[in-house]
């Protein structure tokens, strides 16, 4: 992958072992420093990434290193080979298995190609609005899919529900349901299942182009990282510590598709509210004027249904509209509300069909986990369609009036 700069490697020791295996694909500029000279090289050399032996540095230090690189624009990614302490919120984790040096060139290059992505939306802003790795926070942005049925599966949903989004499931199946409908930052592959299932899984997982690029921790010391899954680690360990390798693996997946909705809402020349993937509140007001005149005026049917969240769970709101964007249909359209509610109006559509649309996409949202109580999103939801004589005014206003209803 072309780049600017080169990739540094800071090390204790003289030249670690991985520095060849960057050296030996001659695709990539190889710097080497020390920890004490790790900020006077990055601000004179530039480099494109940063790979870090960690194996016997402690956190304070690497905090230091993560800091230093989060504060670069564009990305900067930081890879941490075999770190013994806890990473900083933005390393990315990479643990060497004997005979597998591809697996690093991999990483890196995943990582390269946020940073090339994040240059992207920097150039195409107007006016430039800068986005940071470290403005993207995973409890507010990021969903983990959590899969697994054995004894650490509650430890594990409270040390990733502490830091993210999580939806949970007790089965491979219903895992990739959840892959199919709504979008995911981060797999954690728990115990619970035989090695050939999760082989299974993540055959799956490689195959699909989809599904490639995710971030996959799996807690087992039954496989090897065979596959060709760029963002995958094998690793034994406990619920805390598995937890706090995923992390910066989510965060930035998480970032990578906030940069992938701001293009998107670039091309749309703002129309699109780029955290949400659904119409800015401006752009839908102006849309549903227009529907409601046109079904008006051609006859048809057109309804807008009305979801409501817990002000207690800010979250919720976020991640719905998430689902939501990724579901409709194109000919649909929604926005998000001040008032902790989304709505969504549905071309063609009576009212029947619309409450049994409506009652899909709440099952989806139900099904994420927002903090460590197990709060979920339980949106109320509210449903009804045009009527002769109506206006885009009076028909939201009766919808705004129309009395709740739990999702069933």
């Amino acid at each position: 992958m072309s780049q600017q700069g080169p990739v540094l490697i800071v090390s204790a020791a003289a030249r670690p072992s991985f520095a060849d295996v960057l050296d030996e694909t001659k695709l990539f500029p190889v710097l080497v420093t020390d920890w004490n000279e790790a900020g006077r090289a990055i601000e004179q050399v530039k480099p494109a990434a940063i790979i870090a032996a960690a194996e016997t540095i402690d956190f304070p230090a690497l905090a230091t290193l993560a800091k230093r690189a989060a504060a670069r624009a564009p990305y900067l990614p930081l890879i941490a080979v075999d770190p013994a302490t806890t990473l900083p919120d933005t390393a990315i984790a990479f643990f060497q298995k004997r005979g597998m040096p591809d697996r690093l060139i991999a990483r890196l290059n995943a990582s390269l190609r946020v940073r090339a992505l994040h240059a992207t939306v920097m150039r195409r802003q107007v006016p430039p609005a800068p986005v940071a790795l470290t403005d993207i926070d995973p409890v507010g942005e990021a969903t983990t899919l959590l899969i697994g049925r054995g004894g650490a599966y509650p430890a594990l949903s409270v040390a990733l529900g502490e830091r993210a989004g999580v939806v949970g499931a007790l089965s491979i199946e219903a895992a990739a349901k959840h892959l199919s409908s709504r979008d995911i930052d981060g797999i954690v592959l728990a115990e619970g299942f035989t090695p050939r299932v999760m082989d299974a899984f993540l055959t799956v997982l490689t195959e699909d182009v989809r599904f490639r690029p995710l971030p996959a921790i799996v807690a087992s010391n039954e496989l090897v990282p065979r596959y060709d899954l760029p963002n995958l680690e094998i690793i034994a360990a406990g619920p805390t510590r598995i937890a706090d390798i995923a992390l910066p693996f989510i965060r930035q997946h998480a970032f990578e598709a906030r940069l992938s909705r701001m293009l998107r809402a670039i091309d749309a020349k703002g129309l699109i509210d780029a955290r949400t993937g659904l119409l800015t509140k401006a752009a839908f007001d102006r849309d549903f004027a227009t529907a409601v005149y046109q079904t008006a005026e051609r006859g048809g049917t057109l309804s807008v249904a009305r979801f409501t969240f817990d002000t207690t769970t800010p979250r919720a709101q976020f991640d719905g509209a998430r689902i939501i964007s990724r579901l409709m249909r194109q000919a649909d359209f929604g926005a998000v509300h001040d008032d902790r509610s989304l709505v969504v109006v549905f071309t063609g559509t009576d009212q029947r069909n619309a409450q049994a649309i409506t009652r899909r996409l709440a099952s989806v949202m139900r099904h994420t986990n927002h903090g460590r109580r197990d709060t979920r999103s339980e949106p109320a939801v509210s449903v009804t369609s045009l009527l002769p004589n109506d206006s885009a005014t009076s028909l939201l206003a009766r919808l705004f009036e129309t009395p709740e209803r739990a999702a069933s």
